[in-house]
């Protein structure tokens, strides 16, 4: 029994004594905590160019965007689904960390899958899960740009 307790006494000190050697790369909000998946806490900017519409993108820091953004430029065919998003299938994947946003809002960019890139242009309920890339910093004109059909969309730093 006494060896049981030194173990967990030790198993306990060490975890507490290292929890401060791991570094964070995500800056803290104001209320402390660090969330990777808010755009607003990204210096990472990306050029989506539709048409002759360009649009500003703030990728997130996670695995996911930093793969992506070895891989921009990129242009792709954009394949119109379900009146609210286009997809292109990447050559290649990407590495994943998908969960249900339970909501999609308009200008999100995320992943389907493990090389299916995906920009939505209306907000909706989805039972689907996603691995998050980033979102257009500002959506006015959006949909018009993107149009009712297949468009080709230029990614770029």
């Amino acid at each position: 029994m006494k060896r049981l307790f030194l173990l967990v006494f030790c198993t306990f000190s060490l975890l507490n004594s290292c929890g401060s050697c791991t570094k964070s790369t995500v800056a803290p909000t104001k209320g402390g905590s660090v969330n990777t998946d808010d755009p607003t806490q990204t210096g990472n900017k990306m050029k989506i160019h539709i048409g002759t519409s360009t649009f500003t993108a703030t990728l997130y820091e996670n695995a996911t965007a930093e793969a992506f953004k070895t891989r921009l430029p990129i242009t792709v065919n954009m394949v119109e689904l379900n009146d609210n998003e286009k997809y292109a299938d990447l050559p290649s994947s990407l590495p994943t960390n998908a969960s249900n946003p339970g909501t999609i809002q308009a200008g999100d960019l995320m992943l389907y899958g493990s090389s299916t890139l995906v920009l939505f242009y209306k907000s909706f309920s989805t039972s689907y899960n996603y691995t998050k890339l980033g979102r257009i910093d500002d959506i006015t004109g959006l949909t018009a740009a993107l149009g009712s059909g297949n468009v080709k969309v230029t990614f770029e730093l």
